[in-house]
């Protein structure tokens, strides 16, 4: 056989000896970064699980979110079949009043999938989830309308859209904890963009279709019964997005979390009930009474970055549509075509703000968007305001511009502020305080204030500095976490070159 081969088959074994050899430095390396781990390993990644694992998250994502924006682009539609009483302004706000409705529920979802998610995995919650947003939206689909049954039509809809806001509240917390645990440390932004990329992907899937509808069938049509249709293909989209979750496997860092705290107790009957106390039914109030107790400041610090970030996400991508189309009479066609071409544009970028991210840190991304809506929100307005179609769109440019850096940042950012026994639970709590304060009530809150304010067109830009404003001092207050392990889990790498990297450059020489 020639040398060659020999070496090359070779190659393989020696690795692995190599990783038998330095073993015990991966624990010392790992009880160093984080002292509370108990005899635990580096993780050395499959990049074909991670990239199988984050396809999955962001697929299921996209379609809950194409389940949860088909009401936002249907919103002046919805405000006419279920509001029909009263001026337009008031079937609209009527309308947006049920969306904000969607959002009181949500940190109770949060309060219950996330500390659900720490006690019995990740996976099983996110597909339960999966099945409650998609039943959910498939009902509205097929809610009579209000001249059909009157009071009971608007009713069903509000029990719906709870059901939705329920579920969801489990959903953003859960995905991007999954990325983030499944990613290796260098890799998390960039592996994490994805996760927002789903949900531009949804919220496209959802415009493109009421686009092509109200193209294809007229207002008329869309107003009597085609309005129900993107609310109906939610039943299949929901089957596909389950068949992705139950096929994967939990993440490595709770498979990691279970295992130090399942093994066979030996101690005293007392010892063996401390050690299996987190699989008692009572484990997720008790874990939602630790994150309240003990990650309080962290909390707040995430319910002001979310609060900021929502409020510029729901501005851009589920209000810019009716306030183009209400406020300054563009056709409603127009208006979502706009808002398509500017979600493409996201998408087309959003993995590269994942790699910077990576490479810089996630606090100049960050920074970078929060001061661009500050400085550059009345701007933007007014070349929106002007009405023609490039100044328009070149509003949308530097609005979305802004909103990039964030979206491709936040969803590796956010889960790096928590302990891996408590992350589910805390960031989904706290992200969905700050959605149901913040981001869900942003269009209603926007109508509002310009109805009290006599249509002023600039109350969107005035609204979404003062966001950026609390945005820029919540990161300045957060700490940087680019390519640092998670709390409470090992260092997790990509190679087994970068594992034994990682231990020569933290293990110092013997000296003599």
């Amino acid at each position: 056989m020639p040398t060659g081969s020999t070496e090359a088959e070779r190659a393989p074994d020696q690795d692995r000896e190599a990783l038998k050899r330095h073993r015990w430095l991966f624990r010392a390396v790992a009880r160093r970064r984080n002292p509370r781990l108990r005899r635990t390993d580096i993780t050395v990644t499959d990049e074909r699980v991670v990239k199988r694992a984050v396809k999955a998250a962001a697929l299921g994502n996209a379609m809950e979110w194409f389940d949860f924006g088909i009401y936002s682009y249907l919103a002046v539609t919805i405000g006419k079949v279920f509001f029909p009483g009263g001026s337009d302004t008031t079937s609209l706000l009527s309308s947006f009043a049920t969306f904000a409705v969607a959002f009181l529920v949500r940190p109770l979802g949060g309060a219950y999938f996330g500390p659900l998610g720490d006690h019995i995995g990740r996976k099983k919650v996110l597909a339960l989830t999966m099945i409650m947003m998609a039943l959910g939206t498939f009902c509205i689909g097929l809610i009579p309308s209000y001249d059909t049954i009157g009071f009971w039509s608007p009713t069903l809809l509000i029990l719906f859209r709870l059901i939705q806001g329920f579920s969801t509240g489990g959903e953003y917390g859960g995905a991007s904890t999954f990325i983030a645990e499944y990613a290796p440390d260098k890799k998390r932004g960039f592996f994490g963009s994805f996760l927002e990329l789903g949900t531009l992907i949804g919220y496209t899937g959802a415009a493109g279709i009421v686009l092509l509808l109200t193209t294809l069938l007229g207002d008329d049509a869309m107003n009597s019964w085609a309005w129900r249709l993107p609310f109906l293909i939610a039943g299949p989209l929901g089957l596909v997005g389950l068949y992705l979750r139950v096929r994967l496997d939990e993440t490595p860092a709770f498979q990691k979390f279970e295992a130090s705290h399942t093994h066979s107790a030996t101690g005293s009957v007392v010892e063996a009930e401390g050690e299996f106390s987190h699989l008692s039914e009572n484990a997720p109030k008790k874990k939602l009474g630790e994150i309240f107790a003990q990650q309080w400041p962290t909390l707040i610090l995430c319910i002001a970055l979310v609060g900021a970030y929502n409020i510029t996400d729901y501005m851009l991508l589920s209000y810019m549509p009716t306030y183009l189309t209400d406020t300054l009479h563009y056709e409603e066609s127009h208006g979502l075509l706009i808002l398509l071409g500017a979600m493409i544009a996201l998408m087309c970028v959003i993995s590269s703000v994942g790699k910077l991210n990576d490479r810089y840190g996630r606090k100049p991304l960050l920074m970078a968007g929060m001061l661009g809506f500050f400085l550059l929100a009345i701007p933007a307005f007014l070349l929106v305001k002007q009405g023609t179609i490039l100044t328009v769109c070149l509003g949308m440019a530097l609005l979305g511009l802004c909103l990039v850096c964030l979206l491709g940042t936040m969803s590796a950012a956010l889960p790096a502020l928590f302990p891996t026994n408590v992350r589910y639970g805390s960031l989904s709590i706290g992200y969905n305080l700050a959605v149901s304060l913040f981001g869900g009530t942003t269009p209603l809150v926007i109508t509002a204030l310009m109805d009290a304010f006599g249509n002023n067109v600039m109350v969107p830009a005035y609204y979404t500095m003062g966001a950026a404003l609390v945005g820029v001092i919540a990161v300045a207050c957060m700490k940087e976490t680019a390519q640092q392990p998670l709390d409470g889990s090992p260092p997790s790498v990509a190679t087994k070159e970068e594992a034994v990297e990682l231990i020569t450059a933290q293990t110092q020489e013997p000296r003599f």
